[in-house]
């Protein structure tokens, strides 16, 4: 899917960034001729630059060795159109993992996601547009959050994803497709880092309330969603992966453990819902199902037809939701789900991999 493909990844730096370009590099899906981690925070590539140059020999050595010639490090910004432009010079695969997510800044910042997540989105779309080589594919990342909006994190994600599906319809030389999914466990600014670091220090450990749920999955679980969606979306689809949800409360219990750690009820905060939902009532009926995940089919007629008539299979959604209330995990459930990807804090991971999760 990748062999030889010039790849561009912008956010690369962040917590799927990291993830995403480690695994490409893995030669997963082809040895790209070249892999573009695209972010403004120079520390953060600093960071990432060194963590390869720092790697042993032995096994991934042969992954490795040639990753001088295969990365490519630009500073720059999704909100400059010119910086876009020059970045997208002879991409074939678009990867717009760029984005403003941690919902209490975005609802007293609003001007900001809206400048990352919405123009960021429409000046990349404007540098494909006019590109003269543009990109085979362009992949955007969503979240749950999009998914009957009521925060503004979720509002310009949701807007973001209607920006992307119609230049599939603008500019059809161009694959537009997405991936929507709830939250990542570890990823930088998420609830189980906050519940770790609240434990450390003795407590309190803080919920908002106890009958929230999320969605929950790993790092890798988001990767496998892109490849997915990478390898096998039609025009205009957007791939939503299939996880339990689980109750905060129970994640928090499961993390305290024995330990004398009190926990505290505080409220939810600006912006959250109880429950996060995937998939809508609205969209359930044109959800199909695609093995491990589901396939919200595209709304516009144009890339509807793209995508061919056929047979599908039904995500079996109709007239219902796809919320993160849905088949909970009980308790035991999370706390497997905790040790599987070495969560707690008993969990003594190495330092590299505790970065990569980071």
């Amino acid at each position: 899917m990748l062999q030889g493909k010039r790849v561009l990844v912008t956010g690369g730096t962040g917590s799927l960034g990291k993830v995403l370009v480690r695994r490409i590099l893995a030669g997963e899906k082809g040895i790209p001729s070249k892999l573009i981690v695209f972010s403004r925070d120079e520390a953060k590539q600093h960071d990432m630059r060194m963590s390869y140059l720092h790697r042993t020999v032995g096994t991934d050595e042969a992954i490795y060795r040639n990753f001088m010639n295969l990365l490519e490090f630009r500073i720059g910004d999704v909100r400059r159109f010119e910086d876009l432009v020059s970045a997208l010079r002879d991409v074939d695969v678009v990867v717009n993992a760029a984005a403003l997510k941690q919902v209490p800044a975005c609802e007293y910042f609003p001007d900001q996601a809206l400048a990352t997540n919405c123009l960021g989105a429409l000046n990349l779309v404007r540098a494909v547009g006019e590109s003269s080589n543009p990109p085979e594919t362009v992949l955007s990342v969503s979240t749950d959050k999009a998914c009957k909006p009521v925060n503004v994190m979720g509002m310009t994600k949701a807007l973001q994803e209607k920006i992307f599906m119609a230049a599939g319809v603008t500019i059809p030389r161009t694959r537009f497709v997405g991936v929507r999914y709830g939250n990542v466990l570890a990823s930088r600014g998420s609830v189980i880092p906050l519940f770790h670091d609240q434990i450390r220090n003795g407590g309190p450990v803080t919920v908002t309330h106890q009958e929230m749920t999320r969605f929950l999955m790993s790092l890798d679980q988001a990767v496998d969603t892109i490849f997915a969606a990478l390898e096998g979306a039609c025009p205009g689809e957007i791939y939503v992966p299939r996880v339990p949800g689980a109750r905060i409360l129970d994640v928090a219990k499961a993390l305290i453990g024995d330990r004398d750690v009190e926990l505290v009820v505080t409220g939810i905060r600006p912006g959250e819902k109880m429950h996060e939902i995937l998939v809508s009532e609205e969209e359930g009926s044109r959800t199909v199902s695609r093995g491990a995940w589901m396939a919200l089919r595209p709304m516009l007629p144009e890339l509807l037809e793209r995508c061919g008539g056929g047979s599908f299979t039904p995500a079996n959604l109709q007239g219902r939701e796809y919320s993160s209330a849905d088949d909970l995990l009980d308790f035991d459930g999370v706390q497997e789900l905790l040790a599987k990807h070495h969560l707690r804090l008993e969990d003594q991971m190495p330092a590299a991999k505790e970065e990569l999760l980071r």
